[in-house]
């Protein structure tokens, strides 16, 4: 999935979705399939997202996912350099009852989150980082790594609105899928290539040094 794209047609996206993609796609190519969506992103993030094309291999990934069979790793471009290499988040993740509220927040009512994080690269004012979900609450990352003070860049929701390169999306990208194939059960990998503008701004840090 491109960033800047609702997975599922809401109230206020109604067209343009990934679902809507999906259905297009399926009936030009002469498929009955409906949308069975396995996994969801974030509009703003970009990447790998398991669509089912049949009710039993959505019931077998989607029991896969809730026994943490499916192994879903994240690129992030955080702000700042990270006090430790590599760690666990485990806090847990609430979404206040408030009308129209999207927005998550560490609290003790929410349910068990856990995000493991490793940086990959330091870079100028900012660490690329690896993430691995062992729980996939919705905007577990984001939330995470806001909390411990290095929010993603280009995340307006939980950076308080900073944006300093102004780019349209987040710098959040899920990169790479594990798991077993529902029929089969042959081992499946998938890997997706970072987002161009997501590369730049990661190659334009690298020129300007790592900032320590």
């Amino acid at each position: 999935k491109r960033p800047n794209m609702v997975v599922h047609p809401t109230k206020r996206y109604q067209s343009g979705t990934l679902a809507n993609a999906l259905l297009y796609y399926f009936k030009e190519t002469n498929q009955d399939c409906i949308v069975r969506l396995v996994s969801r992103l974030d509009m703003d993030t970009s990447g790998l997202i398991i669509i089912a094309k049949n009710q039993y291999a959505h019931m077998e990934l989607s029991k896969d996912i809730q026994q943490n069979q499916i192994e879903k790793r994240y690129l992030a471009l955080v702000h700042g350099h990270m006090d430790k290499m590599e760690g666990t988040i485990d806090k847990p993740i609430y979404r206040p009852e408030i009308e129209g509220n999207m927005k998550r927040v560490v609290d003790e009512r929410g349910k068990r989150s856990i995000t493991h994080y490793k940086v990959v690269e330091r870079l100028n004012d900012a660490d690329l980082v690896e993430c691995l979900l062992e729980t996939g609450r919705t905007h577990q990352i984001r939330v995470h790594l806001s909390e411990i003070g290095y929010p993603v860049i280009g995340d307006e929701v939980y950076s308080n609105g900073k944006n300093q390169w102004n780019i349209k999306g987040q710098c959040l990208h899920a990169k790479s899928l594990k798991f077993k194939h529902p029929v089969t059960k042959k081992e499946m990998f998938i890997e997706a290539e970072l987002p161009k503008y997501f590369k730049d701004i990661i190659e334009q840090m690298r020129q300007r040094g790592t900032g320590l």
